[in-house]
């Protein structure tokens, strides 16, 4: 159980601005979300007594209403992905809840779904710009996606299965990244890192020592390749050890496939419950719930854009795949006329390189990470 830091000062309610990841703790999760939350209904409950159908009255408001929130969570659920650990789990896990409840709170809220409506039937909806009708029209259409036009039972199912896809998504999620973590290849051979560029030999040599190899270098390992993507992605790139890529490979594409990480039945009650979300707003798939706030008209149109793109490309990358059948062979490569998925991206690279002299490592330079916030 982790302690929870007092809300004064805590980093969460800033609500603006670039987070400040760097101060942002596992203990400021709790309060802060507590606290935000509690009054952030306390505002949606005086916007829903005083609402008025005019830009001002109404979606002004609910959009600075539903950034703090956005803000707030979404630094959390940033935080989720790249700086994971089992006191952040086990505060987001804490306020998954209520902030799920929340958001059912907010987007099936009657009040405003009539106002919105009020707005788009009244006098002032000539006066609107084109970009303004567009943010009424769909937060009428995503108030209905939400279940606002339920009642009773249905209305309760579906806020049931909004909670437990929530859920649901988290432990998806934590299975992937603790099977990437699970994971690793030390390599201590020079002739096991063949071909890997200097990059990837620092962050292998760094990741060895963070595992406890104090003497690791990058100059003489050992070298520790990870399923993380900076890690994984050059190696396949770059490694001429086919064995390794393909180990790595196989690695990389069953994460969480198997044992107490396997995703298969989340999967399975994720496609269950969506089913059921469907049905419960009056769509016969999740497909077509899906592509109602999307631009295709219905899932056939979807289906034949993919089979007229498949048709289109299918011969283009048959013949890209003999080209690349070909360098290999003129390479010496042993498996140029059965090129696994392992072999893609480094033979790819290979001819990448001498077609155009250029590698993708030769950019590096150009995009340190204050130059490119620099940029933003």
């Amino acid at each position: 159980m982790i302690a929870n830091a007092p809300t004064t000062n805590n980093p969460l309610l800033i609500g603006k601005g670039l987070p400040p990841f760097e101060a942002i703790k596992p203990e400021h999760v709790v309060p802060a979300m507590t606290q935000l939350l509690a009054e952030l209904d306390e505002q949606l409950a005086t916007l829903e007594h005083q609402v008025t159908p005019t830009w001002s009255g109404l979606v002004e408001p609910l959009d600075r209403l539903g950034e703090r929130l956005t803000w707030s969570w979404g630094v959390v659920g940033h935080l989720m992905s790249v700086k994971n650990s089992p006191e952040l789990r086990e505060a987001y896990e804490t306020v998954q809840p209520q902030v799920v409840q929340f958001f059912n709170k907010l987007s099936q809220s009657q009040p405003l779904y009539k106002a919105f409506k009020a707005l788009r039937e009244g006098d002032v909806w000539s006066t609107l710009e084109p970009a303004q009708k567009r943010i009424v029209e769909a937060a009428i259409r995503d108030a209905e996606l939400s279940g606002v036009g339920l009642e009773g039972e249905k209305r309760d199912r579906f806020n049931a299965i909004q909670l437990e896809l929530a859920e649901l998504s988290t432990k998806f999620s934590n299975n992937v990244l603790d099977a990437t973590k699970a994971f690793s290849l030390t390599l201590t051979n020079k002739d096991e890192v063949d071909g890997l560029p200097p990059s990837l030999l620092s962050l292998a040599a760094q990741t060895a020592r963070a595992a406890g190899e104090e003497n690791a270098t990058a100059e003489n390992g050992p070298w520790r390749i990870t399923l993380d993507f900076p890690s994984y992605a050059p190696f396949i790139q770059h490694s001429t050890r086919r064995d390794l890529r393909e180990k790595l490979y196989k690695a990389f594409i069953s994460r969480a496939s198997t044992g107490d990480l396997d995703n298969t039945p989340l999967i399975d009650r994720i496609l269950e419950l969506r089913k059921e979300e469907a049905i419960l707003l009056g769509f016969n798939s999740y497909a077509e719930l899906s592509l109602a706030s999307k631009m295709a008209p219905k899932v056939e149109a979807v289906e034949a854009l993919l089979e007229e793109l498949r048709q289109a490309s299918y011969d283009a990358a048959r013949k890209d795949l003999e080209e690349l059948k070909a360098f290999a062979a003129a390479k010496g490569a042993q498996e140029a006329s059965d090129l696994k998925h392992w072999d893609i991206s480094f033979w790819s690279e290979r001819l990448r390189e001498e077609k155009f002299a250029f590698s993708a490592e030769e950019l590096r330079p150009y995009f340190p990470l204050p130059q490119v916030l620099d940029g933003l």
